[in-house]
């Protein structure tokens, strides 16, 4: 993937979703970090709504701050705010 899309000029970013709920014992540390596939544009990882969240109403801006808090109190992201988040896909889109 590197090759493709570095090798064609692409420049290139990637979003990587659900991150609550990865199985236990991996995360995606390295790759938000660029270490895996390094990509001009970077990583920026989120937490969306379920099917479920969505069939009980559940509100975006509560999705937003359940997000917010996933991020700051999990060991593995915090300290990646600049990576991590909707607010961030929002500036980088921009």
């Amino acid at each position: 993937m590197y090759d493709l899309v570095h090798g064609a000029g692409v420049d290139a970013g990637c979003l990587d979703g659900n991150l609550d709920i990865m199985d236990k014992g991996t995360d995606a540390r390295n790759f938000l970090l660029g270490n895996v596939i390094p990509l001009r544009l970077g990583y920026v990882g989120v937490v969306n709504r379920s099917q479920h969240d969505i069939n009980k109403n559940r509100a975006i801006k509560d999705a937003l701050a359940f997000e917010e808090s996933f991020f700051r109190l999990n060991p593995v992201y915090h300290g990646l705010s600049h990576c991590c988040g909707i607010p961030q896909l929002a500036k980088r889109l921009n």
